[in-house]
């Protein structure tokens, strides 16, 4: 009888399986959906995607079923988008009508009623309202690079401070990128060692890491279920309520010190919005809107910038050539005398080019973030009901072999032609495209080249490790792409004409001066810092370079003097922080360029 129960129960199960299979299949062909593998019920095709690199399993799809197929995660139908010519056949060229927001509920819950998540006339004056009030407040101006090159020259002094101990960059670049959207958002900066300002990077930490881990693509499918299911991802939801709250009191501090005659920065427009709309029933300018805007912006601003600084500093660790060859344009162009700006970009094309393949490279969010189609259309020979959530697989075109030479591998020669110039390549598409390409793209930009170039004005990248040893590989891809940078260190770029100096020989710092006779270039302080084989120097300032030492160079910057030798099996030998009188040479002298 036990039996006959357990028969009949499943004989009922593959029933109703069969039935709800062959509807769905009928509703299809009616439909003329896109095709795609079988959905089980309930789950859909969430067991066929396995592992970390959930976006392999969509490229894998497509290789079957094509560049327009349609998959189930959980109950949702969505319609995913392979190649850089569909998803620009889509994004662009039929724009609107692609323009809806998809459902992804860990976006909703970071920021519901926000620019990134809303839909319809709401997206639109919020979208309209953020890119005026951005731009007023210095997108694409000179404020903004004045803001970015400062912050740049903050974060050189933190790197500095470690006197070339290795570090993991990502709290500093954090800082200093969060830095540049909180002046235009908040209308101040934070110093970096702000304990609440160093809370809030932590919980911004956290979005990613959920949104990139298993937990957080079973929340986006089954949200309600998750929610009160014990795990890592409701790290996630403690993290978006405390930033929920730095934002609501610096609105409300805001509020209390508001002067309409003098806007300070974003939240004082918002308010002043909101004042003006507030007896209009049908305006999208209210509380909550603001809150959630404002924690896009702050978000959006800091993470994926941060993120792609550490994630570039990693693969310039991979490939000291390349590294090298940025020191060179910044040489050339640049020099010692002043800040990168805006305007050298367009005279350093590999540093450009470096940047574009960073970005196309570590393709921060292979999946894109969802659409949905806001009316039914046909669209490559196949109908998309209205509403259906669309996936565009930014992933598929970033590494569309169409496209790029060599697209699983990271070369700059992607982004130059056959005479070193930066070409531009219509498949770059890391920030989307069309009607929801990101708001903070032309900031993102101006923020890469600016830091990326300050960075390596000043210093020399080294690992802690083999280069063999540097792994590349995501630590975490979902929706996000994560690579957690292990250790590096870095050293002081070192300018000028290298001094050679004997083996066994002492050199007087009379008075703690040094005057340095080829070229007269001037005199220097040196209060000494030593490493390895190198002692103290006695009280009659007399340093002593012992024979059992290679050959020694003195390199003279604006800001440092260095010694820099082939490496010792016990450390390294610098001199650090010293200054030059009683004026700087001109940048034309300083031609050569030698590394720890």
């Amino acid at each position: 009888m036990e039996l006959f129960s357990v028969t009949a129960l499943l004989l009922i199960v593959c029933t109703v399986f069969y039935l709800i299979t062959a509807a769905r299949d009928k509703r299809q062909n009616k439909a003329r959906l896109p095709p795609g593998p079988t959905p089980l019920p309930i789950l859909g095709n969430l067991l066929q995607f396995s592992g970390k690199e959930v976006f392999q399993t969509f490229i894998k799809f497509a290789e079957k079923y094509g560049s327009v197929y349609t998959i189930y995660m959980g109950l949702e139908r969505v319609v995913v988008l392979c190649g850089y010519d569909t998803v620009k056949s889509a994004l662009i060229e039929h724009g609107d009508v692609f323009a809806g927001r998809g459902r992804m509920p860990i976006f909703i819950k970071m920021s519901s009623g926000g620019v990134i998540s809303s839909n319809g006339e709401r997206w639109k004056q919020l979208r309209r309202f953020s890119l005026m009030t951005l731009r007023n407040f210095g997108l694409g101006k000179r404020s903004i690079e004045e803001r970015i090159q400062e912050e740049a020259q903050f974060l050189t002094e933190e790197f500095r401070k470690t006197n070339g101990q290795p570090v993991e960059p990502f709290f500093y670049l954090s800082r200093a990128v969060s830095n540049v959207i909180c002046s235009v958002v908040f209308g101040h900066r934070f110093e970096y060692d702000d304990q609440r300002f160093l809370q809030m990077l932590h919980y911004l930490n956290e979005i990613p890491k959920c949104a990139a881990s298993v937990w957080g693509q079973w929340y986006n499918v089954y949200p309600k279920v998750m929610e009160k299911i014990p795990g890592p991802h409701h790290r996630f939801f403690q993290a978006i309520e405390r930033i929920e709250e730095f934002i609501r009191e610096k609105i409300k501090m805001h509020q209390e010190t508001l002067d309409p005659n003098f806007t300070r920065d974003f939240i004082d427009v918002f308010l002043l919005k909101m004042e003006q709309e507030k007896d209009t029933t049908s305006t999208e300018f209210h509380m909550d809107a603001l809150v959630h805007t404002t924690i896009d912006l702050f978000a959006a601003g800091t993470e994926t910038v941060s993120t792609t600084l550490q994630y570039g500093l990693l693969i310039l660790l991979k490939h000291p050539e390349v590294e090298e060859r940025i020191h060179q344009e910044i040489n050339q162009v640049i020099g010692r005398n002043r800040s990168p700006c805006v305007e050298d970009r367009a005279r350093m094309p590999y540093t450009d080019a470096v940047i574009h393949e960073i970005q196309r490279f570590i393709d921060l969010l292979p999946l894109g973030i969802p659409h949905k189609v806001t009316q039914d259309i046909e669209f490559n020979g196949y109908v998309i009901p209205k509403d259906t959530t669309i996936y565009p697989l930014l992933n598929s075109v970033l590494q569309d072999p169409k496209q790029y030479m060599r697209p699983h591998e990271f070369n700059p020669g992607h982004f130059l032609d056959d005479k070193g110039k930066f070409c531009r390549n219509d498949a770059f598409m890391p920030f989307s495209a069309g009607k929801r390409i990101c708001v903070g793209e032309g900031l993102a930009r101006m923020e890469l080249f600016l830091f990326i170039s300050t960075i390596l004005q000043n210093f020399t990248l080294k690992s802690v490790v083999a280069l063999e040893d540097i792994d590349l590989t995501p630590s975490l891809s979902g929706v996000i792409k994560l690579r957690c940078c292990g250790g590096c260190t870095h050293s002081e770029r070192m300018w000028g004409n290298a001094i050679p100096f004997p083996f066994q020989q002492h050199y007087s710092l009379f008075q703690s001066r040094f005057e340095l006779k080829p070229g007269q270039i001037g005199s220097i302080l040196m209060p000494l810092k030593t490493y390895g084989r190198l002692q103290e120097p006695p009280p009659n300032n007399l340093l002593h370079i012992t024979s059992g030492m290679p050959p020694l160079n003195l390199c003279i910057t604006l800001q440092s003097l260095y010694s820099i030798h082939p490496p010792l099996s016990n450390g390294f030998l610098l001199f650090s922080h010293a200054s030059v009188s009683p004026s700087p040479p001109p940048a034309t002298e300083f031609s050569q360029l030698t590394v720890i």
